[in-house]
């Protein structure tokens, strides 16, 4: 990294959950539940409103995975996490979520 002050990465976003993949387990055994959040919203940029609509590709890990395997396509999220790569080889971006909390 070539910046010189500690790197943040923090993402909280809203949506609707529009498809969710079954409860799997990663090579070292690790729960993993992916899915997509939809986000609609009004956002202001250089001072104009604008639509804002965009679904996310999350996923959730560990514990919080296996307590999230009951989400169904519909409910909505308040999710908290980070971006990171798909995999070492992927430039597709998906959100890792710490904290989820349905609204």
């Amino acid at each position: 990294m070539s910046c010189n002050t500690p790197a943040t990465n923090l993402l909280v976003i809203e949506g609707e959950v529009v498809q969710i993949e079954t409860l799997r387990y990663t090579p070292a055994g690790i729960p993993l539940l992916s899915f997509v959040l939809r986000h609609l919203s009004e956002q202001v940029e250089a001072g104009m409103q604008r639509r804002v609509e965009c679904d996310v590709n999350a996923l959730v890990m560990g514990p919080l995975a296996e307590r999230s395997q009951n989400i169904k396509v519909g409910e909505c999220f308040k999710a908290s996490g980070f971006l990171a790569k798909r995999s070492l080889k992927s430039t597709q971006l998906v959100m890792h979520i710490n904290i989820l909390d349905k609204i």
